[in-house]
């Protein structure tokens, strides 16, 4: 008896001290301030924090005496930086990219050691200047438990919102087992389904499980090892079976969509992203402008495929390697058509494709297509948060939402390539150190990474 008093003394001690632990504060002293993507730039701003929150901005630079209760502060000097949100990609695959013999890593490696991976991946997500990401279909139990390790603080890495499985028909692109033998994948996951009411079931078991939104594949993709095409895979019926079960139970749905015909029968079933959307025409975008949805454009999917495709001709099997020489080329004219008409954009990359870290080369991806410098940021951070319904967290920098927010040696509205290698990156209120080796790439990248 005494010995269990003790010990619950101990612990009542320890939450004591937790609850009475001193305040950390940190000023920023920026000298170009975009605090907000659709607002001008200020200079000479001072951003207070709090532990993980923005508490105010103040014109000039202030010191500790200027707040109220302020003691353990620490003046962080980027007098001579660019400053703004920390960057958002709405469409990552976090726990793995593109390897050599990586299929044979699929069926060897446990779900343990995927998600750590995923911390790994993370990080130089992270260090790139990405401080929330959107995953978009991944080993469930791998995803979810890296997710809650990062949004519980137990570990350093991007904000995440996380789908479970991606949702696909037996055979189509979100199938795991295609090309393999049935007693090497014998189930198919629970993602795998045909028909309205296993589709319902699909979604359903995705959110049992955590899901915090859901991703299914309306067309045929580029990376399956199958000669399916780019075409509609789920028929009308079940697209809107799997978009009706996601929304009665809160959840937002992003669908894989190259094909226009596909594309158009995921917008009727009323999506709330379109992925990738390489194919879409004039009437497509009216479509996108009539429904609300988003476009994650992913130019750097596109592009990564398509010059392996043509540098490593033995990379992709034939059936993967034509897909990549066809579809890469035409994701640039789709965004340009898109944005013109007014569709809404949000930035993806479909990091896992290219390597992780490289996500910001996406950003120039998008001003060759014809977006301007300001319109990208705004698909990066506003928009962004607003399609992972987390305007109320980050996205600007402003009192009551988390710290993350970056910084860049010269101007982005005037040379969006500075993105590409940040000074500065915080991300919910803790300094990320970004003086870390950068690991070997699948192929070398444009100068400046």
């Amino acid at each position: 008896m005494i010995k269990k008093s003790l010990f619950a003394g101990i612990i009542v001690a320890g939450f004591t001290l937790s609850a009475h632990a001193a305040d950390k504060w940190k000023i920023i002293h920026a000298g170009t301030l975009l605090a907000d993507a659709r607002e001008e730039v200020k200079t000479e701003q001072s951003i207070i924090i709090k532990n993980k929150n923005i508490v105010g901005l103040r014109d000039g630079y202030i010191t500790a005496s200027d707040i109220d209760g302020a003691t353990d502060t620490e003046i962080i000097d980027l007098r001579d930086q660019f400053v703004m949100p920390g960057l958002i990609d709405a469409h990552t695959h976090i726990l793995g990219q593109q390897e050599a013999n990586s299929r044979e890593k699929r069926v060897t490696r446990s779900s343990q050691y995927t998600t750590l991976m995923g911390v790994e991946f993370g990080m130089r997500t992270l260090r790139a200047g990405f401080t929330t990401i959107r995953n978009v279909g991944a080993d469930r139990n791998a995803i979810f438990a890296y997710r809650d390790a990062v949004n519980n603080d137990l570990t350093i890495g991007p904000r995440i919102k996380a789908a479970g499985q991606t949702i696909s028909p037996t055979g189509g692109h979100g199938d795991s087992g295609n090309g393999f033998r049935d007693d090497i994948f014998p189930h198919p996951h629970s993602g795998i389904c045909d028909g309205i009411a296993e589709c319902r079931k699909a979604v359903r078991t995705q959110i049992k499980f955590g899901a915090d939104h859901i991703k299914y594949v309306a067309t045929g993709g580029v990376l399956s090892r199958t000669a399916t095409g780019t075409g509609q895979q789920f028929t009308d019926e079940e697209q809107v079976a799997l978009v009706q079960a996601a929304h009665a139970m809160g959840r937002k749905v992003a669908a894989h969509a190259h094909g226009r015909v596909g594309l158009e029968a995921a917008l009727r079933a009323g999506v709330d992203s379109i992925e990738h959307g390489s194919y879409l025409d004039e009437g497509t975008a009216d479509l996108f402008v009539e429904t609300g949805a988003y476009l994650v454009p992913t130019l750097i999917a596109g592009y990564t495929v398509e010059r392996i495709a043509m540098e490593r001709p033995d990379f992709f099997i034939p059936a993967v390697r034509q897909k990549a020489l066809e579809v890469g080329p035409v994701m640039k004219n789709a965004l340009k058509l898109a944005y013109d008409k007014g569709v809404k954009i949000a930035f993806g990359t479909d990091a896992g494709v290219n390597d992780h870290g490289t996500n910001a080369y996406e950003l120039v991806l998008m001003k060759e297509a014809g977006m301007p410098e300001q319109a990208i940021l705004i698909a990066a951070t506003i928009n962004a948060a607003d399609l992972m319904d987390l305007t109320n967290v980050t996205g600007t920098i402003e009192a009551g939402k988390e710290a993350d927010i970056i910084a860049a040696a010269a101007n982005p509205l005037e040379d969006i390539g500075t993105l590409m290698n940040p000074t500065f990156v915080m991300a919910r209120g803790t300094q990320i150190d970004l003086d870390v080796p950068r690991p070997a790439d699948l192929f070398p990248w444009p100068e400046g990474y």
